[in-house]
């Protein structure tokens, strides 16, 4: 591809400014023009990402959902685990805890 990262900004704003606007004069979610300025968006953000990723080995932060509710579903589930795994290492430094707490008890008596 390589693209120059500076040009896809450009075109990232540009499409930024044009879904703004689209946004502005909507009447709801089934607008064409919205959804046109939606795909467009999408469209530059990735041609910006992979832009930066090439030139930079550096990647955005951000994730373009594609209104697929299934699929994004799926995406969250891998944070739920993410969840999941930090209430698992909360729960072994309550019991940590309580350890301590109990040898201390032990050692008083």
């Amino acid at each position: 591809m390589n693209t120059d990262p500076r040009a896809a900004l450009a075109a990232l704003i540009a499409a930024l400014e044009r879904h703004y606007e689209a946004a502005a004069a909507s009447h709801g979610d089934d607008d064409p023009a919205l959804d046109a300025a939606t795909d467009g968006l999408t469209t530059a953000f990735d041609a910006y990402d992979d832009a930066l990723f090439e030139a930079y080995d550096i990647a955005t932060p951000l994730i373009v959902f594609d209104g697929d509710d299934e699929d994004d579903d799926e995406d969250f589930d891998d944070f739920d685990d993410l969840d999941d795994e930090d209430d698992e290492d909360e729960d072994e430094d309550d019991e940590d805890d309580d350890f301590e707490e109990d040898a201390e008890e032990d050692q008083e008596r």
